[in-house]
């Protein structure tokens, strides 16, 4: 190519994503992890109350790993959830 730099040669398009469409899928997802997640939470701890296996005082430890498929992401959250 005439008048063409070799690093204009190289470059690749960037990727085109729509931001509004991510951003809505994304929210959607946390929301869905975040009810789904609470609920169990709260079924779990209420049976193992009822079981005598909790005194309601404790404090549990919690680990949520969010794994993202294409990108290789793997992210890990520890806490403490208080009973009382």
């Amino acid at each position: 190519m005439a008048g063409t730099s070799p690093a204009m040669t190289n470059t690749k398009p960037e990727p085109i994503m729509n931001e509004d469409t991510f951003n809505t899928s994304l929210r959607g997802f946390l929301k869905k992890v975040g009810i789904t997640s609470q609920r169990e939470i709260e079924k779990a701890v209420r049976d193992a109350l009822a079981d005598g296996r909790l005194k309601g005082h404790e404090k549990l430890p919690a680990k949520m790993v969010l794994t993202l498929g294409g990108v290789g992401l793997t992210h890990e959250i520890r806490a403490e959830i208080e009973l009382g």
